[in-house]
């Protein structure tokens, strides 16, 4: 007959990824005509839980490569953004999340800039990235348990044949242990 037993243990209890476009302004020194190019770099994350809800912060550094003076020089632009999403994982429904759960944060997709233009002498830009959550908590799992399972070997003692013990008799000396009273053999 089987039966179930409810282990609890840690286990990934939610897990889910979104994706995020968010936009940014930087203002140069300089009024910019054209910009010539922008990369993301130094992109740094985590998870946190507040208050049952899951966030990720994180921030990154921009550099937009731009051109000003009619197009005649060129200059970078730099900013450090900063950033804070909420995320809706979705959690089993034999789990709960706790202060104990962990919120483990993986980019799947590197910020990159989706979208650029110089607007009254700024820079406009959109930045899209795509993150994956998994979220690791205290779960049940039912294990199958049978009752008339029986892993064991017997073991028996070992015994040693009579022929042995017998032989083993032969091999004594007897008088190996006897004491001499000669004492002028010891000096």
């Amino acid at each position: 007959m089987a039966y179930f037993k409810e282990i609890v243990t840690k286990a990934v209890i939610g897990k889910g990824k979104k994706t995020t476009t968010q936009k940014y302004v930087i203002k140069p020194e300089e009024t910019p005509n054209t910009v010539l190019g922008c990369w993301i770099i130094n992109h740094r994350f985590n998870g946190a839980m507040s208050h049952g809800d899951i966030f990720v912060n994180g921030n990154y550094d921009v550099n937009v490569w731009y051109s000003y003076d009619g197009d005649t020089r060129t200059g970078v632009a730099s900013g450090n953004f900063s950033y804070s999403d909420k995320m809706n994982v979705p959690i089993n429904s034999s789990s709960k999340l706790t202060n104990d759960s962990e919120v483990i944060v993986s980019s799947l997709s590197d910020p990159n800039v989706v979208e650029v233009s110089v607007v009254n002498g700024e820079i406009h830009f959109s930045v899209r990235k795509e993150l994956g959550i998994e979220v690791v908590g205290d779960t049940k799992i039912r294990v199958n348990v049978e009752d008339n399972f029986d892993d064991y070997t017997v073991i028996e003692d070992d015994e040693v044949a009579p022929e042995v013990l017998d032989e083993i008799d032969n091999e004594i000396k007897e008088d190996y242990l006897e004491v001499t009273d000669d004492s002028s053999e010891i000096a």
